[in-house]
């Protein structure tokens, strides 16, 4: 199911991102301009090694991981995480540990890959279609 991740995926929606964010510790304003990004993402596998790269007009991130195995992740919002990403049929988890915890589940149906962001009593989803 790997090759159902890869491509380009466009945001087209967000529901309660600034919560996820205000949870996760970002200050009330970034939250809020971080909500109405619409973020364009990139996935790619080159052998055993995935890339997953985050664009928007503010910031660009990327990361590179190996499933299964935990590496050192500076966040958009330069919180420091050790994460562990895996893969279970059609749904990437993302397991972030640091001073506050977060899951991330990117989960492909056709063209639509849901995305729950997770942190303390919060969830948020954000809805990508594949370009």
């Amino acid at each position: 199911m790997a090759e159902n991740f890869v491509g380009k995926w466009n945001n087209i929606s967000n529901e309660k991102f600034d919560d996820y964010m205000q949870a996760v510790g970002v200050n009330m304003i970034w939250a809020k301009v971080g909500s109405v990004a619409k973020p364009t993402v990139y996935i790619s596998i080159d052998g055993d090694t995935w890339t997953l790269k985050s664009e928007t007009t503010m910031k660009t991130t990327t990361i590179s991981f190996k499933l299964g195995e935990e590496f050192d992740e500076t966040t958009a919002d330069d919180r420091k995480m050790k994460t562990t990403i895996t893969l279970s049929g059609n749904v990437l988890t993302q397991d972030q540990k640091g001073d506050i915890p977060s899951v991330i589940t990117r989960e492909v149906n056709g063209d639509t890959m849901t995305v729950l962001c997770k942190a303390k009593d919060v969830v948020s989803t954000r809805i990508y279609k594949k370009a």
